[in-house]
């Protein structure tokens, strides 16, 4: 079987009719047997998809005849699909920060990967983990502060309340893919903060080009996929997910007793009900059949 090809992308761009946006898309992709999630809004498009090379560079050029032709984008590989199936999704914003920002405006200054591997090194610099908090449990860089969140909409919460003192003060953030920082740095600008930095391209970025032995990350990167976590190189990790819950499980979770396959875990244990959990074993139970008799 041919490689697949794995495409992060976004892009900040005014989106006249987003409704025929998106059901272009979806046609597109179900043409191209391209999966994944695309998010379209009046603010841009956002997503991760995979699909054959031939797919995806048909997607790239679909997507840049409709006006997206300064797309972050960056590519990856596995041996299959990532995903189970294709969504092309209709939101107000292509990440949700629930504040008005505009970073088609104004955004934090862009570090590359060798530059922001210099920056965070200043003594004098604090450096903000902009996702939530399983995500920071995964890995992150030498010294970053974990702002707790569970969403990115706590975000400006959390700069309120914790931030109000730092607006002189060399801030350098950074996220998976790079788009909350596109919002993240431009809301810190709006809030009157001075020196707000970035990591263009984000972790995948990084990844791909600081070389393991160098690196100043640590643990792996947590993804929405298949994958659940990636390494140096952008290779697959050996993270793991809990399916009841969706939390990646750490080094020695599923020996824990509120472990089991499919169904729970000790992150939502207490959280589900006996009738779930029933649901959660016959799913599993189905996809161990199905496993059986596919090998």
């Amino acid at each position: 079987m041919d490689v697949i090809v794995i495409a992060a992308l976004y892009q900040f761009k005014v989106v006249d009719d987003a409704p025929m946006l998106q059901a272009s898309l979806k046609q597109f992709c179900r043409e191209q047997a391209i999966l994944g999630t695309l998010i379209v809004a009046p603010e841009g498009i956002n997503g991760t998809v995979s699909g054959s090379r031939q797919a995806i560079d048909s997607l790239q050029q679909f997507l840049v005849a409709q006006g997206f032709d300064r797309m972050e984008y960056k590519e990856s590989f596995a041996p299959e699909h990532t995903f189970k199936k294709m969504k092309v999704k209709l939101k107000k914003e292509i990440v949700t920060l629930g504040v008005e920002v505009n970073p088609r405006e104004q955004v934090g200054t862009y570090l590359e990967p060798e530059q922001w591997h210099d920056f965070i090194q200043q003594p004098d610099v604090l450096i903000i983990d902009t996702r939530n908090d399983y995500e920071f449990m995964t890995g992150t860089f030498e010294g970053a502060i974990d702002p707790q969140t569970k969403s990115f909409g706590e975000f400006p919460e959390y700069v309120a309340t914790q931030l109000k003192d730092a607006k002189d003060k060399k801030i350098a953030m950074f996220c998976t893919g790079g788009i909350r920082c596109e919002k993240s740095t431009s809301y810190l600008l709006q809030e009157g903060f001075n020196q707000v930095f970035h990591l263009k391209g984000g972790i995948l970025n990084y990844l791909a080009h600081i070389p393991p032995e160098q690196s100043l990350w640590k643990g792996e990167c947590f993804v929405f996929d298949k994958r659940v976590g990636v390494s140096h190189g952008v290779d697959l990790g050996r993270t793991r997910m809990c399916f009841g819950c969706g939390h990646p499980l750490m080094a020695g979770d599923e020996l824990d007793s509120h472990y089991e396959e499919g169904v729970s875990c000790k992150y939502c244990f207490d959280k589900t009900s006996e009738q779930q959990k029933a649901r959660f074993r016959m799913r599993q139970s189905q996809k161990n059949k199905a496993q059986t008799a596919n090998s």
